[in-house]
């Protein structure tokens, strides 16, 4: 089977956006304590084809921002009260990276992920037509690159690193792509996809 094919196929259907407990919960409860009331947010894992190659679209946050400053990250943010995660996530793609929310045919959802910052975050898989020409929102974004998806979904690319946090020691994937460290939860919503596309349950 195609990858494109399986990527169809990998994630929750779009009329049944995933609910309950993000699979990572007990790991950031263990770090920072039990958290309550998590605020909805969702983003988008775009991927395009560039020559017949499946390649992910990420984004390094702006240095000057206040939280996760020069990160690595999919273009996404908080849902509205009026909006469904895959709303939100092709709105923020719009308002972050200027793609057009008629380019990008909406895949499925990933398992939503725990972040240590308080978020429910929805990841939601998008196969982006065509060439879009990409205009990045200079306050939140300081550039756009694109990462082969093969390269990011093979196990061997995939980091284990650990550092304190908070006294304690907290093991988290990096995946290195040239000058770039993909790591947190844009590297813990990538494995989720990798695992996904393998049939493991999070």
């Amino acid at each position: 089977m195609a990858l494109l094919d399986q990527l169809r196929l990998a994630g929750h259907p779009l009329h049944q956006p995933p609910g309950g407990t993000p699979w990572n919960q007990a790991e950031i409860d263990d770090l920072v304590g039990p958290q309550e009331g998590l605020r909805e947010a969702a983003v988008l894992v775009p991927v395009v084809r560039r020559d017949g190659e499946p390649r992910l679209i990420l984004t390094r946050r702006n240095d000057s921002l206040r939280h996760h400053a020069g990160q690595i990250s999919f273009p996404g943010g908080r849902i509205e009260a009026d909006e469904s995660p895959l709303r939100a996530a092709l709105r923020e793609a719009e308002e972050e990276i200027g793609l057009p929310p008629d380019a990008t045919e909406a895949l499925g959802y990933l398992d939503p992920l725990a972040t240590i910052t308080g978020f429910r975050v929805v990841p939601v898989l998008g196969l982006v037509h065509g060439e879009p020409i990409l205009r990045p929102d200079p306050g939140e974004v300081a550039e756009t690159f694109e990462v082969p998806l093969a390269f990011v979904l093979d196990p061997a690319n995939l980091e284990e690193h650990a550092r304190e946090f908070r006294g304690r020691v907290r093991h988290y994937h990096v995946i290195r792509w040239r000058h770039y460290d993909i790591w947190g939860a844009t590297a813990s919503m990538i494995a989720n996809l990798a695992r996904r596309l393998r049939g493991e349950c999070p």
